[in-house]
C-alpha cells in the first residue's frame, strides 16, 4: 500500500500578486525536493510543473497539491523538514486559515494515482465524519491494511 494525501489552500491574494510572489517562488524549489525525496512515488502536476492551475471543490480560488509516498514516515519525513518545512512556517503570510480540514490522507494500492475528485471525497468525508480509515490525518493516522476502502460508501469502516 502506498499513502495518498491532499491539501488545499486559499491564498489570501491571487498568485500573481506580489503579496504572492515568495509562495510562488518556493513552488519549484520545493516541488523539486519532493521528487527527490526518500518514499516520494508522484505528484498532481500540470505541464507548468505544479497544480496550482487545478481547481478543486468547486471553488476557482482554492490550489490543491496531491502526491503519493510510500509510507506516512516517508511523507512526514518531508513534510516536517528542509525547505517544505520553511514554506509551512510562512503559510499564513500567504493563506487564509482554514476553518474546516484542509489535508486529508488515505491508504492506496501500489500503484495506483488518485484523481482531484478522489481527493475532493476524501476531504469531504473527513470534514463530515472526523478520521477514519477512509480518511485520515497526521494527528490521527490508521494503519495501512488490506481491504482498505476505495469508495466512502463501503460501509464496513463508516461511522454510524
Amino acid at each position: 500500500m502506498h499513502l495518498a494525501q491532499v491539501n488545499i489552500g486559499l491564498p489570501v491574494s491571487p498568485l500573481d500578486t506580489p503579496q504572492l510572489a515568495g509562495f510562488v517562488a518556493a513552488l519549484e524549489p520545493v516541488n523539486a525536493a519532493a521528487d527527490a525525496a526518500p518514499g516520494f512515488v508522484w505528484r498532481l502536476q500540470t505541464e507548468d510543473g505544479d497544480a496550482t492551475a487545478v481547481r478543486v471543490l468547486d471553488d476557482d480560488r482554492l490550489i490543491v497539491n496531491m502526491s503519493v509516498w510510500t509510507s506516512l514516515e516517508a511523507l512526514g519525513d518531508y513534510v516536517y523538514s528542509g525547505s517544505h518545512r520553511e514554506v509551512l512556517r510562512q503559510r499564513r503570510t500567504w493563506f487564509v486559515p482554514m476553518r474546516e480540514a484542509f489535508t486529508a490522507l488515505w491508504w492506496i494500492p501500489e500503484g495506483t494515482v488518485p484523481s482531484v475528485a478522489d481527493a475532493e471525497d476524501r476531504l469531504r468525508h473527513l470534514r463530515a465524519h472526523g478520521p477514519t480509515p477512509y480518511a485520515f490525518t497526521f494527528r490521527n493516522p490508521f494503519p495501512a491494511a488490506e481491504g482498505v476502502p476505495l469508495r466512502s460508501d463501503d460501509d464496513w469502516y463508516c461511522p454510524a
